[in-house]
């Protein structure tokens, strides 16, 4: 049998998992591409409008702890090979969007969500019964999530303040990779989920949004 649920290494896919998930909550994991902020000039901005930029940016972190969770888990708990490479390979370029939000905040003089390792946990524990189900729900989860997420980034676009050029850099190219990851799914043999299902998914991503704006 090929399905590493049924061998004995799943033992140390547990400790990879694990040891990815320090290094997230950490931020160890450093970009491989240059942040899109990097060729964009600060702009001004008042106290108020830094703090609302603040939260925006918390937010998109803390999502991309919640990516890296989600990935991890689906890449322990899925059957097909080529399928938990794939969910690998999406992780890793999610990263970069998680240093570029780390790097957005201290720039900002904020600080990252303190529910950041509670997300974690509980999107692990999401996508690894999502990879359980089979791959091709995974898969339909990975472009259900990413559907959410690229509607959630238009609203936050929306929502920066105007002179916060960085931030609007960052979130631009987070939208496009986002974008992507959920085409690929699908063609890679993910089911697209119901409206009804993916309005529930927005309700929970709400919760997140709101506890982790301020805290």
């Amino acid at each position: 049998m090929n399905d590493p649920r049924r061998r004995g290494d799943l033992s140390d896919s547990i400790v990879v998992a694990l040891d990815n998930g320090l290094k997230t909550l950490s931020g160890s994991f450093q970009s491989s591409r240059q942040s899109p902020a990097d060729a964009v000039e600060e702009g001004e901005m008042s106290e108020s409008e830094k703090a609302h930029a603040s939260g925006l940016m918390r937010v998109n972190h803390v999502g991309e702890i919640c990516a890296q969770a989600l990935y991890e888990g689906q890449s322990m708990t899925a059957a097909n090979s080529v399928v938990k490479e794939k969910l690998r390979k999406a992780g890793e370029e999610e990263r970069d969007h998680l240093a570029w939000c780390s790097s957005r905040l201290k720039e900002l003089e904020s600080r990252e969500s303190a529910l950041a390792p509670l997300f974690y946990a509980s999107s692990f524990c999401v996508g690894a019964i999502t990879g359980l189900l089979g791959d091709k729900y995974s898969l339909g989860f990975v472009e259900a999530t990413e559907d959410r997420v690229v509607e959630h980034i238009d609203e936050h676009l929306d929502s920066l303040p105007e002179k916060d050029l960085r931030s609007r850099a960052i979130l631009r190219q987070m939208r496009e990779d986002e974008k992507r990851h959920g085409e690929e799914a699908l063609s890679f043999g993910g089911v697209e989920f119901s409206e009804r299902t993916k309005r529930v998914m927005k309700i929970l991503a709400g919760i997140m949004t709101k506890s982790t704006y301020r805290f």
